[in-house]
């Protein structure tokens, strides 16, 4: 599904690339405008607004390397419509960068509202000892798991295909008790290869754990997201468009915020991105 205000150039893009888009203005300074494909319940899915924020440091022209560590902070509502990026490269150094971002909108009087921030380090990744201790759980084929029905749900949960293992959103809400941990398969719908802005989206699309918690469906919003790179473009590029292996769990619940943990791995078990956010819930 494509918003009617996006932009004809657009038109034929894989839905992901035709959100991404954004116009330069001059060096880092970008327009772009919300897509209805990626909506939320008030406004766009977080993992797009992250995306977004991370492709308008990528596409700027004195971008160092690759992204390592993705900050978002969630100052207020994306409104349908037009916005602005400014991304700012505060320092670069022999082989890293560090970036500081903010996405604005003009409100109802007219005047420019910060609605998202972000900061970023990129870094040109070096040969050097590697090991990885983070194990991916054991999982059956993607092929064999019934894919999530998303027939009425909002928009944005039609972009993503995704296979559920463990920890479904509940499909009755009756203040029941659950383990906070979920694991699934899942891609972009259609299927597009990986690349870093559909990574750091595909790492903020589990559900929010309070509803697995206790299963009730109180309102609740990222208020900010970190995303650790551990990826290269090389293993994003071996990965292609098959399912990346996903897992979210929480550790604490307490006066209107939690934390939610998470992990990506590649079709081979490889570790792409580790993410912790803090969100806010409503009683």
């Amino acid at each position: 599904m494509t918003d009617s205000s996006t932009p004809t150039s657009t038109a034929h893009a894989h839905v992901l690339d035709a959100m991404l888009a954004l116009q330069p203005r001059e060096p880092g300074i970008y327009e772009g405008h919300t897509h209805a494909g990626y909506w939320n319940m008030v406004g766009p899915y977080g993992g797009a607004t992250a995306a977004l924020m991370l492709q308008s440091i990528l596409q700027h022209p004195d971008c160092l390397g690759d992204p390592v560590a993705l900050t978002v902070n969630f100052a207020g509502p994306v409104a349908a419509g037009p916005f602005r990026i400014e991304a700012t490269p505060v320092r670069t150094n022999r082989s890293t960068q560090h970036w500081m971002v903010m996405l604005l909108q003009d409100d109802d009087s007219g005047d420019q509202q910060v609605t998202a921030t972000a900061t970023d380090g990129t870094a040109v990744r070096r040969d050097t000892f590697s090991i990885e201790d983070g194990r991916p759980p054991h999982m059956p084929d993607p092929a064999t798991c019934e894919r999530f029905d998303t027939t009425g749900a909002m928009e944005w949960l039609q972009r993503y295909d995704m296979r559920v293992v463990t920890g479904a959103i509940p499909k009755v809400w009756d203040d029941s008790a659950h383990e906070p941990l979920s694991q699934l398969w899942v891609r972009d719908n259609p299927p597009r290869a990986l690349d870093f802005p559909a990574l750091a989206a595909l790492c903020d699309v589990f559900f929010p754990r309070v509803w697995l918690r206790r299963a009730r469906r109180v309102p609740a919003g990222t208020v900010s997201i970190t995303t650790y790179f551990h990826a290269d473009r090389a293993q994003l590029a071996a990965q292609g468009d098959k399912h990346v292996l996903g897992q979210a769990d929480a550790q604490a619940f307490r006066n209107g915020f939690f934390d939610q943990t998470a992990q990506v791995w590649d079709a081979a078990g490889q570790l792409l991105a580790t993410s912790h956010q803090t969100v806010y819930y409503k009683e």
